[in-house]
């Protein structure tokens, strides 16, 4: 963030645009960017830290809406054609999860790298109420930007140039998603001995 009120409405388009699009085709590191921006504001211009944390919000809410939409009209035809859908029997284990647990799974899915868009294809596939989706997702979509900002924050923290915070926040990113990656296949396979 410049300073530049101009400039910095458009890095905000920029963000929440690139947190959509992530959102939609899991191809972005949309938390990265997230945490980068946060970097860039606290350096530049700290109150533009609310925009960072909005936009990145509503990106993420509109993305996972998109999906929740496409997967809840769409149907599995649909997330099969897009790439949302690999594994059936691990999505019929969601849709138990989410039935006994519905707000906790879909507040901590957005958190964790890997579980949104299986848990947004099981509320969408077994036609899980589109308001109350809509209430429990904006609370996970802002709780998941407010964790990335704190990254970059924390990246920000580290460091005193921007570029270092930047790349600090990168890393930092990149290391939850590893651990988390790393303890899932430990749970996976933990379960999977013990059911035998």
């Amino acid at each position: 963030m410049s300073g530049n009120t101009h400039f910095d409405l458009w890095y905000l388009f920029a963000l929440a645009g690139a947190v959509l699009l992530g959102a939609v085709l899991p191809v972005l590191p949309t938390g990265a960017a997230v945490s980068a921006g946060a970097v860039l504001a606290s350096h530049g211009n700290p109150i533009g830290l609310a925009g960072v944390l909005l936009a990145g919000a509503l990106g993420a809410y509109l993305g996972d809406l998109i999906v929740y939409a496409g997967c809840r009209f769409g149907g599995e035809r649909l997330a099969k054609r897009v790439g949302w859908l690999r594994d059936n029997a691990s999505l019929d284990a969601l849709r138990v999860r989410l039935a006994d647990h519905e707000i906790g799974v879909l507040l901590t899915s957005r958190l964790i790298p890997g579980g949104r868009v299986p848990v947004l294809l099981a509320a969408g596939l077994a036609g899980y109420s589109w308001e109350r989706f809509a209430v429990v997702d904006l609370i996970a979509s802002s709780l998941w930007a407010a964790v990335y900002m704190a990254i970059g924050l924390l990246g920000y923290a580290l460091f005193d140039e921007p570029w270092q915070g930047v790349l600090a926040a990168i890393v930092l990113v990149i290391l939850t998603t590893v651990a988390s990656g790393v303890v899932q296949r430990w749970r996976r396979k933990k379960r999977a001995s013990d059911s035998e």
